[in-house]
């Protein structure tokens, strides 16, 4: 707003000085070309939005980009300025150097790690465009560089979790049972695979008959999900809980375990449970193959949308903002829910 508003401004100013010195055959407001029209149309512009997006890596992802691009459109007063990275930080980096050169007037990221964005929001703050995050976090010495950061708690996606499990177990005559579990990761260093690791070691740690065999990175996708989880089947011969940090890595598993000669899901060898709650986790658990899944609200447009109104009014807004989770469980009437869900 305040970059329009010093536009608008110097236009005017421009508008002046045009006036003062223009020769009798310069155009005038009557021929339609005058400076007036031009203003009007400066002030009238749409908010331009730049979003940095990780990629498409899984079906919570298209639902996240879905959120922004039905959100931020011409018809809500915005241009959206898509870029997908690929997965791959050095993309985003450049897409927010072109933002930059663009001079849109906010900034959305969903860092595709935590660390080494120092410089270009540096960048983007001598600019004076703010930057918002979506769904990941970054680590910055100075939490200024950017406004605010929208998206799931997913150190509690962790604990509730590891909550799940225990009351799982418990119910199923296994409480006091030896569990080996394994876990297959998201991408190492993005917020959701620190903060659901975490959590989930929260809870770990007050089992003393949990005992976690392996960790590895799926990097949130099905196929390396699939790779991983043969890998695990290779090297250890009982394993009875497998945790995904992603639905999609969770789909991969499944088909690894069956792959093998194994069976999954409440009557089978392996209890398997992912991350995000997408409709297909929500088949896969009426399908008998997948136990729980644990929501991440992918339906950040609208929040950040709500932000960026509010920064335009001039009013403050809070730096964290969660979105509203829950999880499923084949416990639940899965086929009554899946109808009404949005992703």
């Amino acid at each position: 707003m305040k970059k329009r508003v010093l536009s608008i401004i110097a236009m005017l100013a421009m508008t002046v000085s045009m006036a003062a010195c223009s020769s009798p055959s310069a155009p005038t407001p009557e021929d339609g070309e005058g400076d007036d029209t031009n203003v009007s149309s400066e002030a009238g512009d749409l908010i331009t939005v730049g979003y940095a997006q990780v990629g498409a890596e899984s079906d919570w992802r298209t639902a996240n980009t879905e959120s922004f691009k039905s959100t931020f459109t011409e018809e809500n007063g915005y241009k959206l300025i898509f870029d997908d990275a690929q997965q791959k930080q050095e993309n985003q980096i450049k897409a927010i150097r072109s933002f930059i050169q663009q001079d849109v007037d906010y900034i959305v990221v969903a860092p595709v790690v935590e660390t080494g964005w120092e410089t270009v929001l540096e960048e983007a703050k001598e600019a004076g465009i703010p930057v918002i995050l979506s769904d990941r976090m970054m680590q910055v010495s100075d939490d200024e560089l950017y406004v605010a950061w929208v998206g799931g708690n997913f150190v509690k996606e962790g604990e509730t979790c590891g909550e799940w499990l225990a009351k799982y177990l418990e119910e199923n005559g296994r409480g006091s049972e030896e569990i080996n579990m394994v876990t297959i990761q998201g991408t190492i260093g993005a917020s959701a695979q620190v903060g659901r690791t975490e959590g989930f070691n929260n809870i770990l740690t007050q089992h003393d008959n949990w005992k976690m065999l392996d960790m590895q990175s799926g990097e949130f996708t099905q196929a390396k999900g699939q790779e991983v989880m043969e890998s695990f089947l290779k090297s250890y011969d009982d394993i009875d809980v497998v945790i995904c940090e992603n639905d999609n890595e969770a789909f991969g598993a499944i088909d690894a375990i069956k792959a093998a000669g194994k069976t999954c899901g409440p009557d089978g060898d392996i209890i398997v449970v992912g991350f995000d709650s997408v409709k297909a986790a929500f088949e896969s658990m009426i399908a008998g193959d997948l136990n729980a899944t644990f929501e991440c609200n992918p339906l950040h447009g609208p929040r950040v949308a709500e932000i960026i109104q509010k920064l335009e009014a001039g009013e403050s807004v809070d730096k964290i903002q969660y979105v509203d989770e829950s999880y499923f469980d084949t416990s639940m009437d899965l086929e009554t829910i899946l109808p009404e869900r949005a992703y």
